[in-house]
């Protein structure tokens, strides 16, 4: 086949895939994505700029929308250099949600299109009105929230099938596209990420924890209360106070990250260590910010207890990482994260109960024993139902291979598959 794939960070979700498919040497694999992209070998990636837009003539209801129609503009032109290369795509994976995805149904309308289905924006109990701490957003946030989701309906009005990680971020979707979207997850690679007894993970200071220290992890890609970190920096003191010994590493950037911003131009780690400051030992917090995929997986390793929180938002491979790892997970009790842990091979903390939190994680530390059977549990989960390589990719190869045959889609009438009409092959791109 002729595989297109569309997403202005690729390869993002769809690295296992598009590995797996530069394999088959009958497969030619493309990507068009941003300059903030990075290359994998065998695919050919056209980059397309994305330039300061003034916007404030817009309607505000109608400024992301302006912005995705911009980028899509982009996203034309790189398609049309790829189109004229002889380069014809059987199957185009696209994320929706920046607009990209609004060209491609025009310019190859026989193309079979699968839009990744990650998260439908919505008023109540999402990644807003879900926090009672925050302000809840009024009937113009409400309607603004509403657009968001206008490329991303175009997208599903357009493909012939959807493609959502999990059951709970498909049923976010309005009911009526639940039929077009299939769930399969991207998956994790649990040969790379396993147990290891004799990881180490390096401090900022040069001193290395190891599996005979008690160790609390906790990672967000940004620290930010979207994924429960003022929950988690608020169950600091008691558990410092209660494991003398306890080191925490905290994995995770400053940047503003997916939901509300802190206050007066902080950010969320300054804001809490001046609400929790005193009472946490900085001696034993090690804010390390983003690491080395290696170094983050050492953690993940070495961790006695890996606190994971969020809100009923987009579930985190950090997740599946930590259970892959051997790890004693403690999450938080919404719905994204009830679909992996189930009291068997992780525990389940009430969200906003941060000293039912600072018990669990005392308890884990205190006793290592009683939780041997729970980390066993985790790994074997995720090898069995995330594993990329043989269970993941295989079933998302299969869901591209079928689609790309003779069915009826969206659009009405069977299609001919097109795979190999016009192979041309390319190799990975030198930028």
């Amino acid at each position: 086949m002729n595989v297109l794939f569309v997403h202005n960070n690729f390869p993002a979700q769809f690295k296992h895939v598009a590995r797996a498919l530069v394999r088959d040497p009958g497969n030619a694999v493309a990507a068009v994505a941003t300059r903030t992209a990075r290359g994998i070998p065998g695919v050919r990636l056209l980059k397309y700029g994305v330039a300061d837009m003034d916007t404030s003539a817009t309607h505000p209801f109608a400024r992301r929308f302006d912005l995705e129609c911009r980028r899509a503009e982009e996203v034309l032109y790189a398609l049309t250099s790829l189109q004229t290369s002889g380069f014809v795509p059987d199957v185009i994976v696209a994320h929706p949600g920046w607009g990209e995805t609004l060209p491609l149904r025009a310019m190859f309308p026989a193309a079979r299109i699968v839009a990744y289905c990650e998260f439908y924006y919505a008023a109540t109990n999402r990644d807003v009105g879900f926090d009672p701490e925050f302000p809840a957003p009024g009937l113009d946030g409400q309607v603004g929230l509403h657009l968001k989701n206008a490329a991303t309906l175009l997208a599903l009005a357009d493909c012939d099938i959807g493609l959502s990680p999990t059951e709970w971020q498909r049923s976010t979707y309005p009911a009526q596209f639940h039929d077009k979207i299939r769930v399969v997850h991207e998956g994790v690679d649990t040969d790379e990420i396993r147990p290891d007894r004799s990881a180490r993970f390096r401090l900022p200071s040069g001193r290395h924890l190891g599996q005979g220290d008690e160790v609390v992890t906790f990672v967000s890609r940004n620290l930010e209360p979207l994924r429960g970190f003022h929950v988690f920096m608020r169950a600091l003191p008691a558990i410092l106070a209660a494991r003398p010994a306890a080191e925490v590493v905290i994995i995770g950037g400053d940047d503003p990250g997916y939901g509300v911003r802190a206050p007066e131009g902080k950010t969320w780690k300054q804001t809490m260590l001046e609400e929790v400051g005193r009472a946490v030992d900085r001696r034993r917090v090690h804010f390390v910010g983003r690491v080395p995929y290696r170094s983050f997986v050492a953690a993940l390793q070495v961790s006695s207890a890996h606190v994971y929180w969020t809100y009923p938002f987009v579930l985190s491979w950090s997740l599946l990482e930590a259970m892959s790892a051997g790890g004693l997970v403690i999450a938080s009790d919404t719905e994204p994260v009830r679909e992996l842990i189930d009291g068997r091979n992780g525990r389940l903390v009430p969200f906003f109960d941060a000293e039912q939190l600072a018990a669990a994680v005392i308890e884990a530390l205190a006793h290592p024993e009683r939780f041997e059977a729970m980390r066993a549990e985790a790994r074997r989960h995720v090898v069995e139902l995330y594993d990329s390589e043989r269970i993941c990719v295989p079933r998302t190869l299969a869901l591209l291979a079928g689609e790309a045959g003779e069915t009826a889609g969206a659009h009405g009438a069977a299609r001919p598959s097109r795979a190999r009409s016009r192979r041309v092959t390319f190799a990975e791109s030198a930028d």
